[in-house]
């Protein structure tokens, strides 16, 4: 018998009274199931591969998104309020028939750019803040997911750049190295190695690669895995290991890519680098050869981000 267990107490309830029902009619040869097997994971494991039917909802809802964050850029400016992007966000999910976002949206500018799962949206944008927006729309049940991460004045300081392509290095680094037959892990490994360098590069963690990467020493500026499942839900259900084993990504798996930046004040931190926080998000297919970035019409590049923040 499958059933999702654990799930609703009054539904676990009537699962085993029905059982126990059918096995009180044992002498009228009704034989009851020896087991329950908790359908979730089956279940699961169906939806991590898109058939194209949902790839085209995907598509769909990635597309929207993209667009909420182009006119953000374009919008955004200084002494506007973080909830007033966010309405701009909301605007454009409703203007294509995207009734809801898929997540509560983050626009998070400033210091509150280096607080994850920032959710407050209440703070005056000043001229040389950065701003953070973490936002998607769910479109006919499928959901997206972009963080792009822009300047108010339309321009990047020297060290908003510096922070900002390293980031994006890592990004891009992540994105190639999602592949068929590679374990999921891999692209976070990737994103760990190339961020903890750059640090080391901008003089933000000291000794050798190895070391700092041992002794976790980089975790104060990056503290998150690079990416999740996304489908019907933004942090969409499936093992990420399977048996132990970092489960290995197949064609029609659909998941994010985001690694990022936070810099608090701190001591031996240069104060040139305080209150940057950088992350860059986009939905990446896996294919027969490689992947598919659903969200690349985002502006992503720095003279891209720039030129949308144009106005």
């Amino acid at each position: 018998m499958y059933s999702p267990v654990g799930l609703y107490s009054a539904w676990d309830h009537l699962v085993t009274a029905t059982l126990n029902e059918v096995r009180h009619r044992v002498r009228t040869g009704i034989a009851a199931p020896e087991q329950i097997i908790d359908v979730r994971s089956l279940v699961a494991a169906m939806r991590l591969v898109k058939d194209e039917q949902e790839l085209k909802l995907l598509r769909c809802a990635a597309e929207i998104s993209s667009g909420a964050h182009r006119r953000a850029m374009a919008r955004a400016q200084p002494g506007w309020y973080e909830y007033q992007v966010e309405a701009e966000l909301a605007h454009e999910f409703l203007r294509y028939g995207a009734h809801s976002p898929a997540y509560p949206s983050i626009v998070a500018s400033g210091p509150n750019a280096c607080v994850l799962h920032y959710r407050d949206n209440d703070r005056e944008l000043q001229p040389n803040d950065l701003l953070l927006i973490d936002a998607g729309c769910e479109y006919h049940g499928y959901a997206s997911d972009i963080t792009r991460t822009f300047p108010v004045s339309g321009k990047f300081t020297g060290p908003q750049k510096a922070i900002y392509e390293l980031v994006l290095a890592a990004q891009l680094a992540c994105i190639d190295a999602v592949r068929p037959g590679k374990p999921f892990h891999d692209y976070h490994q990737v994103a760990e190695r190339v961020l903890a360098q750059g640090f080391i590069d901008l003089k933000l963690c000291e000794g050798s690669l190895d070391a700092v990467l041992e002794s976790g020493a980089y975790k104060q500026f990056y503290m998150h895995r690079a990416g999740h499942w996304l489908g019907l839900d933004v942090h969409d259900v499936g093992l990420y290991r399977v048996d132990g084993a970092s489960r290995k990504l197949e064609p029609g798996m659909v998941l994010t890519v985001e690694p990022g930046c936070y810099i608090r004040p701190a001591d031996k931190v240069p104060e040139e680098f305080w209150d940057i926080g950088v992350r860059i998000e986009d939905d990446v297919l896996v294919t027969e050869t490689g992947s598919e970035n659903l969200t690349t019409s985002t502006p992503k590049s720095l003279s891209e981000v720039e030129e949308a923040c144009a106005r």
